[in-house]
């Protein structure tokens, strides 16, 4: 299910993006007339996209682009009015992956929306990958203080990675729960 948040203080601008997001294939579409109330719901429903203006009452779009890619859920697309280049900077730090200006036309959303769900979909992939390496990293440098602990013992190198690989698989844990346990059990 494509899951689609429009939030502008205009209604009109918001019924009009809404039409063209269902047009285009949306089958849930949320509306919110503020910052605050996007943050809100982008937690509750957690939509691929969001579509959002700069200039709102309560809470503006890039502080509130920001809250929301804090647990980023899809990609934000600003739909403004606004030019001047400190605020493209702030919704660059902000992470929003496209900017559209108003007054817009449904051709030009569409290349937005797929532009900015193919970025987001690309920075998770990234941000997953990262994070894998990053374990695996972490996990590495535990099984090698593991291993030396045990090589004190008088285990060379190659009987104490096979040691920590015989107590994972046997108590079916992994390498690095097993490698910390040694190192708890020595620390």
């Amino acid at each position: 299910m494509k899951i689609a948040l429009v939030v502008d203080d205009e209604p009109l601008i918001r019924r009009q993006v809404a039409k063209a997001l269902a047009d285009y294939g949306f089958d849930e579409i949320f509306e919110a007339a503020d910052g605050a109330q996007a943050v809100a719901m982008a937690a509750t429903h957690s939509p691929l996209l969001t579509v959002m203006d700069v200039t709102m009452p309560v809470m503006d779009g890039i502080t509130a682009a920001g809250k929301i890619n804090r647990k980023p859920c899809g990609a934000i697309v600003l739909l403004t009015g606004t030019t001047d280049s400190e605020t493209v900077s702030k919704a660059q730090d902000a992470g929003v992956h496209q900017y559209l200006m108003k007054p817009f036309k449904e051709e030009q959303l569409k290349i937005s929306v797929d532009l900015a769900i193919h970025q987001f979909i690309e920075l998770s992939n990234l941000r997953d990958e990262v994070a894998a390496l990053k374990d695996s990293l972490e996990t590495r440098k535990l099984v090698d203080r593991a291993k030396g602990l045990l090589m004190k013992q008088g285990l060379k190198e190659p009987e104490a990675h096979r040691k920590i690989q015989k107590l994972a698989m046997d108590k079916r844990k992994s390498l690095k729960e097993v490698a910390e346990a040694i190192l708890l059990m020595e620390g």
